[in-house]
């Protein structure tokens, strides 16, 4: 059997090791729990995370092409994690919980549709997988985890419903002038944005009654940050290690999308020197929505105890998330980045600046247009670890 898939489809969810009985504590998307009394909090929070895995007898990719992602499709859905992650805070908020075998939200219903495998839906395997052509990434070639940022933020341009920003942050930087400038477009006379044209035809009836009103964002766009980092050469330095875990800690993370060779996984937190994950490898039948509009989403939720792996397994190369929903959840986030970088607990991940350094290029002149005519460049920096993640045959 294909080792990509060895995890769950061989295993089988009641073979899953249960969560550890410790006294240290737990970390979730920026919660604290304690195993030895919550427990039940902590699988109620894991099990409410989106859950994106393989799919198979789903419509063509591009009308002709594959019907199945398994092999090739695990970053691709921790791609679609962490953004989904992204739109239940922006939508319902990180303290909403899933609970099966009733009629879900409106706003939780369509975020589901966003990522239903069809090609009309926002966040699909189908308009990921194309999307990346356009970056000379073939369909069915995997991608790592800067191209699916890059694609994630090329597809959020024409979600009107959720109108987030997610901005990439290039050379381990981070600028806050940049992001302001993006979030804040009234702030720069040329930063108005128009609806792409074809926008309101994605994702169906996603724009109907749950869409928002303009003039909530009318201030300040909702802020998803993906930043592609490196944290070693062919294993991750272990100067890092503090100061990953803290990312965790933060109350605005989204978690981090990365892995280990041959696999890719959604960190969501970590316990002691383990890190806690979402793995998409295990193959599902696609899902169509109810003629009510409703859609079955007992697949879409991780309901046994979640994965675990030792921080020091960690392939280098991994991007991390996190979400600033109004102006001050950005600078709430900024205040505790500065705080983390003069603790001596570890190396700093990532820089963080006021205005863009006079050595680098801002990100407009990149021109990263449809066919991302610098995405080469990007790519041998960022996605060296294709080396590493073989795709194997199936």
């Amino acid at each position: 059997m294909d080792a990509a898939t060895l995890t769950y489809d061989t295993l089988r969810f009641g073979e899953f090791e249960d969560f550890p009985e410790t006294s240290e504590p737990v970390w979730i998307l920026g919660k604290e729990y304690n195993a030895l009394t919550e427990k039940d909090d902590i699988l109620s929070d894991v099990t409410s995370r989106l859950w994106f895995t393989y799919r198979k007898n789903f419509p063509p990719i591009g009308g002709t092409g594959p019907t199945s992602d398994t092999g090739w499709g695990c970053m691709l859905r921790c791609g679609q994690m962490i953004l989904g992650e992204a739109l239940v805070c922006r939508h319902v908020g990180r303290d909403w919980r899933w609970a099966g075998g009733q009629r879900q939200r409106e706003e939780y219903i369509s975020i589901l549709n966003a990522f239903i495998d069809k090609k009309d839906s926002y966040y699909s395997i189908h308009q990921i997988a194309q999307m990346g052509v356009g970056e000379g990434k073939p369909i069915g070639q995997w991608y790592g985890p800067n191209t699916v940022a890059q694609v994630l933020k090329k597809l959020a341009v024409f979600d009107t419903w959720s109108r987030l920003v997610v901005h990439v942050a290039m050379d381990n930087t981070v600028v806050i002038e940049d992001i302001k400038r993006l979030c804040m477009p009234w702030l720069d006379s040329e930063g108005a944005c128009c609806e792409p044209e074809g926008a309101g035809d994605l994702n169906g009836c996603l724009e109907g009654a749950c869409a928002l009103a303009e003039e909530e964002t009318a201030l300040w766009k909702p802020l998803v940050l993906l930043i592609p980092l490196r944290l070693g050469l062919s294993d991750i330095n272990e100067a890092y290690i503090e100061t990953l875990k803290q990312c965790f800690m933060l109350p605005q993370s989204l978690g981090v999308i990365g892995g280990k060779p041959n696999s890719a996984h959604y960190f969501i937190g970590y316990v002691g020197e383990e890190l806690i994950y979402l793995d998409p490898h295990t193959t599902q039948p696609a899902v169509d929505p109810c003629e009510d509009g409703q859609v079955p989403d007992e697949t879409y939720h991780c309901q046994h105890p979640p994965c675990r792996m030792h921080i020091c397994e960690l392939d280098p190369s991994i991007a991390a998330g996190f979400f600033c929903r109004t102006e001050d959840e950005f600078d709430d986030w900024c205040m505790r980045i500065r705080r983390l970088s003069c603790n001596r607990g570890g190396l700093p991940m990532f820089e963080l600046v006021d205005s863009q350094p006079s050595h680098m290029v801002s990100v407009d002149a990149l021109n990263l247009t449809p066919d991302f005519s610098d995405s080469d460049r990007l790519e041998r920096f960022f996605d060296s670890e294709d080396e590493e993640f073989e795709i194997l045959s199936l």
